[in-house]
């Protein structure tokens, strides 16, 4: 089992590193990218319910304090990937794209009496796009056209460690400490139908790296013999950080030769959110979990690289600086639930499944419009269902490894000014997501007696 556990864990990996990127969005160029998931096989199906769940079985990295709750003579091992088909509408234009990208990988076991601990890997942000704008006759030169393109990539990753601690009875305490790097690149170019008329090229870049401090407790309140809630909260410390941010501003001849190049660099560019999150979870014995987590990001406090028009001297002057206000405060509210028939059932395996459905709205960080006309902003719904089946094994009693299969439907609208019509438009996205997910648990610390 474990030789197999092993196999099944290397290729998993192999392919999550040909799998990185599950985003194809013109709206990932704002911001850091499209912010991906925190969620686990386990929860995906519940629209990434977490702050109240604990569960000795499942690895729930969005509260540090449900470490506390791993067996005592179990290692965890987690692994997922999601598929997505994705579609695009923007004034009258549509488009198709499939991707398929990893979701996390993560490692929980005891460490000491009352203690979990878990390290992991997930991506935080994605960056995909390329577009382009029609051409347009430029004033006074109808015999001259004008084109953009468009094209970005990277995103930021994050490996972490933390540990959940149970001091007394109903309270568990935990905290993550990660490392977060990444990178990401913007390519922007203006060119003209004549090729005596230089191209303008820019490229916005940076490389990344930081740490993230996160902090979690849960609270454990009885109601009944069968039932109680669970009370459960994070927070994640924001911070500003060195790595800097570059312009480069390019002018290329019919040739593509580099005729003149400047560049303009940002020192300490970025800042992290302060991170808020509550959930309260009710539990009926141990078939029925409901949950409800509201998240805040503060992103509108944070620094991000602007690039500004300044009167001076009576010149308008074109600046690349960092400042607050170009990001929003992000905010979720999320509704999920699961419900196993029967966990002890030998006579129907379906009834020993784990059925799971859940439900949420956000308001994303980024602002896709820089006019600041449109004070609409961008917002993203989803649904979700899931299934986790057992896989038995009869042959050794203690091992239960479980997948974890979840679908969802995703819409997202991001309102912006129409440069032609003067008029408010949207760009809008659905997604498709199958989720799966797999879950091995080895009793690593059972110590056998003979008799």
């Amino acid at each position: 089992m474990k030789k197999l556990s092993l196999t099944i864990i290397a290729a998993w990996l192999t392919l999550c590193t040909y799998a990185q990127n599950g985003i194809s969005s013109p709206y990932s160029r704002y911001g850091f990218g499209i912010q991906a998931e925190r969620a686990m096989g386990f929860n995906k199906g519940m629209a990434g319910v977490a702050q109240g769940f604990r569960n000795g079985q499942q690895v729930n990295i969005a509260n540090p304090a449900s470490y506390s709750a791993v067996d005592s003579l179990t290692a965890l091992f987690d692994l997922g990937i999601s598929l997505q088909n994705s579609n695009h509408k923007m004034s009258g234009l549509q488009q198709n794209i499939r991707n398929t990208s990893f979701d996390y990988f993560a490692f929980q076991f005891r460490g000491a009496k009352n203690m979990g601990v878990t390290m992991g890997l997930l991506p935080i942000t994605n960056i995909k796009y390329n577009f382009a704008s029609s051409s347009e006759t430029l004033d006074g030169k109808e015999d001259i056209t004008s084109s953009y393109s468009f094209n970005g990539d990277g995103g930021l990753r994050e490996v972490f460690i933390g540990m959940g601690w149970r001091p007394v009875k109903p309270l568990s305490l935990g905290f993550n400490v990660s490392y977060i790097w990444g990178e990401y690149t913007h390519n922007m170019t203006l060119a003209f139908s004549e090729s005596s008329v230089f191209r303008l090229s820019r490229i916005y870049s940076a490389d990344i790296s930081t740490y993230s401090v996160q902090g979690g407790f849960q609270y454990i309140q009885p109601i009944s013999k069968k039932d109680k809630i669970v009370l459960g909260g994070t927070y994640t410390l924001g911070h500003k950080f060195g790595s800097e941010a570059y312009r480069k501003t390019r002018t290329l001849n019919s040739s593509s030769t580099v005729e003149t190049e400047s560049t303009d660099t940002i020192k300490k560019a970025f800042q992290l959110p302060n991170t808020f999150a509550m959930g309260l979870t009710y539990y009926h014995s141990d078939k029925l979990r409901v949950g409800a987590d509201f998240e805040l990001q503060k992103w509108s406090l944070c620094k991000f690289p602007n690039q500004q028009t300044v009167l001076s001297n009576d010149n308008l002057t074109d600046q690349y600086v960092s400042t607050t206000g170009k990001l929003t405060d992000r905010t979720k509210f999320a509704l999920g639930m699961d419900w196993i028939p029967d966990p002890n059932s030998t006579s129907s395996y379906f009834k020993r499944c784990t059925y799971k459905v859940g439900g949420y709205y956000s308001q994303s960080y980024a602002k896709a419009d820089v006019t600041g006309v449109v004070t609409d902003k961008p917002y993203e719904v989803g649904v979700s269902a899931g299934i986790t089946f057992p896989i038995a094994n009869r042959n050794i009693w203690h091992n239960r490894p479980l997948i974890n299969m979840s679908v969802q439907w995703v819409h997202t609208n991001i309102p912006y000014l129409n440069a032609n019509t003067m008029r408010q438009s949207a760009l809008t996205e659905n997604y498709f997501k199958f989720c799966l997910g797999i879950t091995f648990s080895e009793r690593w610390f059972y110590k056998w007696k003979v008799q």
